[in-house]
C-alpha cells in the first residue's frame, strides 16, 4: 500500500494559517519510510501569528456566545468524520512519522475517545453552578468558567495529531480560539484536521494552524496567547515556562518520562512479556509513556528476560501502510544518532546487548532494532536520561521494596506499568509510584485512553493535566458572581455598629451548624 499521494498533501499545505507571498519560503516534507519528499508547506513568521492571532480573537467572541451544546455537537460530527475517514488519516501520520500502522491507529482511537468525552461531558463542566454564600438568603454565589481567549498548542513530531488537535478539542468545547504550531517535521497531521473540523461545521478563523520553526512561531505564539498547552522535553517545557511566567499566562505541559516497569513474581510473566514489547516499542520507544526501565523480581528475572528478549526478536521491524509490521522507523536522523550513541555508550561500559542494537538501513534509512541491555548503571547515558527510542534496560532486583525504590529513584514521574498476580497486589504497588499514571497489568495505553481521568506527570515530567474536568477547565477563568439580596453589610438604619458588629459575628458563628458548611 503506497503513501498518499503529493497532491494530497499539497492541497492540505493551503489550510495553513499563512499569508500567500511571492518569496514565501517553504520546507519540503519527506517520507520518513523512503526519504522521498511527500509535499511542501509554508514557513511562518512572527507577523503570520500575529495575523492569525488576530483574525483568531475576532472569531473567538462569536464563538463564546454560542451555547456549550452546539459547540459540543461540532465536535460530534467531527468525532464521526474522525471514524469515517481513519485510513487517510493513518497513512497521513505513517508517511509523516514513519511508526507502524497499529501505533497510528492509537492517535486516531485518542481522539475519537477524546472527542467523545469532552463533547459529553463539557455542557455539564461548563454549566453555572451555585455554591454556598458567605451568609445565607443574603448572599447567592454562582460559579461560572469564561473561556481564556486564544490559547496557543505547540505540539510534537512523535504522536503529531493526537497531541495537537486532541488538545485543542476541550480549548475549542470551552469557548476558546486555538492557534497551533505544529512540529517541522509533522505538519500535515494537524492541517489535515483543519479540513475535518470545518466540515463538522467549525467556524473558520476558530483554529489556526501555523507551520515553522520554534524560534519564531512558537515564541510569537507565546508572546500573544492567553494559554499555552505544550508537549514536548523538559527542558524546553521549562523554558517555556519561564517565559510564560514573564507575561502571567497560563501553562501546561506534559514532558519527558523514563518510565519503569514493575514485575513481581507472582505475574503472568508470558503475558507481562508479550505486553512489554508493545509498551516499550509503540512508535520506535518514540512516546513519553512508554517504558525504558524493567525492574524483575529476581526469583523470575531469568524467565522473564528469556520470555521477553525472545519476544523482541520475533517483533516484525519494517514500512508498511498496513497492519503487517509490530515496529517501525524512527523519525530523524537526529533519533537515530541519539539511540546509536546511547546503545554504543552502554556497551563501551559494560552493558551486555540481549536483543537487538543495531541500525537496519536495509529496512529504510531510519530503522533501528529494538533493542534489550543489561547491567545498566547510572553512569551510562541511558542510566538515567530519557533515550525516547527503541532502548530498555532490565534490572533484577530483589524484592518488589527494591523495585519501587529504584523505579521512584528519578527526576521524572510521568507513567508506570506494574505487573502481579492479583489486582490488589497490582494497585497496591500502583499507589506507592510516584508518576501520574500508572497501568496495572498494561503498559500505558489503557491509563491514556481513560479520558475521564486526569493525564499527566509529576517532577520534571509535566505541570498541569490533560483529560478529564482538569483538561477541560484549565482552559478556562473560574468566576464568582455573588448576589446579595435583601440588605448588605451596613448597618441597617437605626442599629449603630456597635450592636450591628456582635450581630454579625453571631451570624458568621451561626453558620457553621449549617448543612455543608
Amino acid at each position: 500500500m503506497p503513501a498518499p499521494d503529493a497532491a494530497t498533501f499539497e492541497r492540505l499545505s493551503s489550510y495553513a494559517s499563512i499569508r500567500s507571498r511571492a518569496d514565501r519560503d517553504t520546507r519540503t516534507i519527506t517520507a520518513v519510510f523512503t526519504g522521498e519528499p511527500l509535499g511542501t508547506v509554508p514557513v511562518g513568521t512572527a507577523e503570520d501569528v500575529a495575523a492569525a492571532v488576530e483574525t483568531a480573537r475576532t472569531a473567538q467572541r462569536q464563538w463564546a456566545a454560542r451555547p456549550v451544546r452546539e459547540r459540543a455537537a461540532i465536535v460530534e460530527r467531527y468525532r464521526a468524520l474522525l471514524v469515517a475517514e481513519r485510513d487517510r488519516l493513518m497513512d497521513i501520520i505513517q508517511a509523516e512519522t514513519g511508526k507502524a500502522r497499529w501505533a497510528a491507529q492509537e492517535e486516531i482511537i485518542g481522539m475519537i475517545f477524546a472527542a467523545r468525552w469532552f463533547a459529553k461531558a463539557a455542557p455539564n463542566l461548563l454549566a453555572p453552578h451555585r455554591v454556598p454564600g458567605a451568609f445565607p438568603v443574603l448572599n447567592r454565589a454562582t460559579v461560572r468558567h469564561q473561556p481564556k481567549g486564544v490559547v496557543g498548542v505547540i505540539a510534537p513530531w512523535n504522536y503529531p495529531m493526537l497531541l495537537a488537535i486532541g488538545d485543542a478539542i476541550p480549548a475549542l468545547l470551552a469557548g476558546n480560539a486555538v492557534v497551533v504550531k505544529p512540529d517541522s517535521q509533522t505538519p500535515y497531521s494537524a492541517l489535515v484536521n483543519v479540513d475535518l473540523l470545518r466540515r463538522a461545521g467549525l467556524p473558520e478563523g476558530l483554529l489556526q494552524v501555523i507551520p515553522g520553526p520554534g524560534t519564531v512561531v512558537g515564541t510569537a505564539i507565546v508572546d500573544s496567547c492567553d494559554f499555552l498547552m505544550f508537549t514536548g522535553s523538559s527542558g524546553t517545557g521549562a523554558a517555556l515556562a519561564q517565559q510564560c511566567g514573564r507575561r502571567l499566562i497560563g501553562f501546561a505541559a506534559e514532558l519527558g518520562g523514563k518510565n519503569p516497569m514493575i514485575v513481581t513474581r507472582s505475574a503472568d510473566l508470558g503475558k507481562a512479556a508479550k505486553a512489554a514489547v508493545r509498551a516499550c516499542f509503540s512508535n520506535a520507544g518514540q512516546l513519553c509513556i512508554s517504558i525504558e526501565r524493567l525492574y524483575v523480581e529476581q526469583s523470575v528475572a531469568e524467565e522473564f528476560t528469556t520470555k521477553f528478549t525472545a519476544a523482541v526478536r520475533a517483533a516484525k521491524l519494517g514500512a508498511a501502510y498496513d497492519f503487517s509490521t509490530d515496529i517501525g522507523s524512527l523519525i530523524s536522523e537526529a533519533q537515530l544518532e541519539t539511540v546509536t550513541k546511547h546503545v554504543a555508550d552502554a556497551v563501551s561500559k559494560g552493558a551486555t546487548v540481549l536483543a537487538g542494537g543495531n541500525a537496519r538501513p536495509d529496512l529504510g534509512p531510519l530503522f533501528f532494532e529494538p533493542t534489550v541491555l543489561s547491567g545498566v548503571t547510572d553512569e551510562m547515558e541511558c542510566g538515567r536520561n530519557e533515550t525516547f527510542g527503541p532502548l530498555v534496560s532490565i534490572y533484577p532486583v530483589a524484592d518488589v521494596e527494591e523495585a519501587v525504590v529504584r523505579a521512584n529513584d528519578t527526576e521524572y514521574g510521568l507513567n508506570a506499568s506494574v505487573w502481579a498476580g492479583t489486582a490488589a497486589e497490582g494497585e497496591a504497588i500502583a499507589q506507592r509510584l510516584r508518576t501520574g499514571t500508572v497501568c496495572v497489568n498494561e503498559g500505558y495505553a489503557p491509563a491514556w485512553a481513560t479520558t475521564a481521568a486526569p493525564m499527566g506527570g509529576m517532577g520534571i515530567s509535566g505541570v498541569g493535566r490533560r483529560h478529564g474536568p482538569d483538561g477541560l477547565l484549565k482552559f478556562t477563568e473560574a468566576q464568582n458572581v455573588v448576589t446579595t439580596r435583601l440588605f448588605n453589610l451596613d448597618a441597617p438604619y437605626g442599629i449603630s455598629q456597635s450592636t450591628w458588629q456582635p450581630a454579625l459575628m453571631a451570624m458568621a458563628r451561626a453558620i457553621r451548624f449549617l448543612p455543608g458548611r
